[in-house]
């Protein structure tokens, strides 16, 4: 299936690429792989903070990390073109700005992952990494950075 088809059926439009917050480059390429800086949660156009294990719930971060998927679908789509180029997404790397007693941040990161998935079926399987840190930048919630192999 067109890569394309799939997100109109998801209803999804993906964003330009955001400009960077600080001295670094939103994506780099080295032979087949993209390797993409990472992406914090966003919702009305403005930093989605909160504190997993304080402030905020594990379904509510869940929902920021697929608006972080889908981001970095934008950002990819800018390195390559063409989404439909994509033959893997490699690995995903999820930061929870968590409190110390939070343990669920596997499950705020299967917003993306999920996400990816469903877009890129087979080739949406990827590695995959969460963490919890004590705090994020802008008081993200969620950051997420990611690595995809290109045809």
């Amino acid at each position: 299936m067109n890569i394309y088809d799939r997100l109109n059926e998801l209803n999804i439009t993906l964003p330009p690429v955001a400009t960077p917050a600080a001295a670094y480059v939103p994506f780099v390429q080295t032979g087949q792989l993209i390797f993409l800086s990472g992406h914090i949660a966003r919702k009305n156009g403005q930093v989605w903070t909160g504190q997993l294990g304080l402030t905020m719930s594990t379904d509510e971060a869940k929902q920021a990390a697929r608006a972080v998927a889908i981001d970095l679908l934008g950002t990819l789509h800018a390195a390559v073109g063409d989404l439909n180029k994509i033959t893997r997404i490699v690995k995903v790397m999820s930061l929870v700005n968590s409190s110390a007693s939070y343990t669920e941040q596997h499950l705020v990161t299967n917003g993306c992952s999920e996400l990816i998935g469903e877009i890129f079926g087979a080739k949406g399987a990827h590695a995959r990494s969460a963490f919890g840190v004590a705090q994020l930048p802008m008081g993200s919630c969620v950051e997420i950075e990611l690595i995809a192999e290109v045809a």
